[in-house]
């Protein structure tokens, strides 16, 4: 099919699922979860060849992101399945007012009703923005990047096979079929028949969405993520949030790729840090790209002009050393993009000031970036995290694919 059948395909079958009750939709979550794990071998199949076909031309922590093993797709299922015990948004009374004439005015949540996901090598992405466009009432329309389009591809058809199981049309879950650039303008362009696009990716893609769509669009997920190293902070503390934030999984918008340090404690703590990160890890140490101050204390890389600009997705952190708090605050503001900063702290007035300040759509206090996630949130799996402030902002779950509709009941009042 092509990109414009599959639209009009989602867009007739939309309606119909917003009416569906909780019930039904539960028992197609549960019948997609387990298609998943009864698709598993064929989905590997499919993963195999996207892998092989990879390799050269991604980095390792690229490579992680693609790649898909039993364990992941069972996690994939149990994410699913977590988004079942999640309350249904559709049709809830978000606020009710009683006017002195004798209406009555509910805001009540309806869906948005095709929603669009642009998204790279993370088949991942596939089942979880199709869990929640589902529990939410809409038809979702996925863009699966080139190299992970056979892992999305084999994720969907035993999404819709599980969705033609309870007797639910299939076609509420489809993948474009044309990986090429013509078929993310088609979806920038979609006016009547996308009513929310996510792009879900590099600060490229993230851009031309943004500045490109004729349709409704989310910004999302490009993380220049901070953490701040306080006068004040417990440095071992500090350390064990630093590995974490950057390290566990490098490839993903959540993780660390700056590192302030207060200049009282600078010459005590990035010794620490160096040893830590680079000297200590046998495998993936982490290059350090040191601002002037930084590299008169510890060896690294000297910080070229766009470090401190660059989600580096990789074992790779950017290290400078800040006057005070306020000017750690300062660069925050002026390279953050957004996502998730992080103060390590014992001083209250110092975290208060921090989190008063910064703007971004997480703020912590003592613990790893690496928490931004709809499934850390409570949200169960998430469909992008929004780094804007209109209508969404932070893990998108099952709310923030809704929209509401104001239904006003009366007794013949006339005005």
């Amino acid at each position: 099919m092509t990109t414009l059948e599959i639209l009009h395909a989602a867009k007739e079958c939309a309606p119909g699922l917003s009416w569906q009750s909780s019930e039904t939709k539960n028992r197609a979550l549960a019948a997609m979860a387990d298609a998943l794990e009864a698709n598993m071998e064929d989905i590997l199949s499919a993963n195999a060849l996207d892998m092989e076909a990879a390799k050269g031309h991604l980095s390792d922590s690229m490579l992680d992101r693609l790649a898909l093993n039993p364990q992941r797709i069972h996690g994939m299922a149990e994410g699913i399945r977590q988004v079942i015990h999640l309350p249904d948004p559709v049709g809830r009374v978000r606020d009710q007012v009683r006017r002195p004439n004798g209406i009555v005015i509910d805001r009540v949540g309806v869906p948005m009703g095709v929603v669009a996901i642009i998204y790279e090598a993370r088949p991942n992405v596939t089942s979880d923005a199709a869990a929640l466009a589902l529990k939410s009432g809409n038809a979702c329309v996925l863009r699966s990047g080139k190299d992970a389009f056979r892992s999305a591809d084999a994720i969907v058809n035993a999404m819709q096979e599980g969705l033609a199981s309870v007797g639910l049309e299939p076609k509420l879950v489809q993948l474009v079929q044309d990986t090429s650039r013509q078929s993310v303008r088609e979806l920038m362009e979609a006016v009547g028949y996308v009513d929310l696009l996510i792009p879900r990716g590099g600060a490229g893609l993230i851009r031309a969405c943004t500045e490109g769509s004729r349709v409704p669009c989310i910004q999302t997920g490009t993380g220049i993520c901070h953490i701040y190293v306080d006068r004040d902070a417990d440095q071992e503390m500090a350390l064990n949030i630093i590995e974490n934030a950057k390290t566990s999984r490098p490839s993903v918008c959540n993780a660390a790729e700056c590192c302030l340090v207060h200049k009282d404690i600078a010459g005590e703590f990035l010794p620490k840090l160096h040893k830590r990160l680079t000297l200590d890890r046998q495998d993936h140490p982490v290059e350090l790209r040191l601002d002037s101050r930084a590299a008169g204390i510890i060896p690294g890389t000297a910080a070229g002009g766009d470090d401190f600009d660059t989600e580096f997705l990789d074992y790779i952190l950017a290290v400078a050393v800040t006057e005070d708090l306020e000017s750690a605050i300062c660069h925050i503001r002026t390279h953050s993009t957004g996502h998730s900063e992080a103060i390590v702290t014992a001083n209250e007035a110092a975290a208060a000031r921090f989190t008063a300040a910064i703007d971004s759509a997480a703020v912590y206090v003592n613990c790893s970036t690496r928490f931004t996630d709809g499934g850390e949130f409570g949200l169960g799996c998430e469909i992008g995290i929004s780094t804007q402030k209109l209508h969404a902002r932070g893990p998108m779950g099952l709310e923030e694919l809704c929209s509401y509709k104001y239904v006003i009941h009366g007794s013949g009042n006339i005005r």
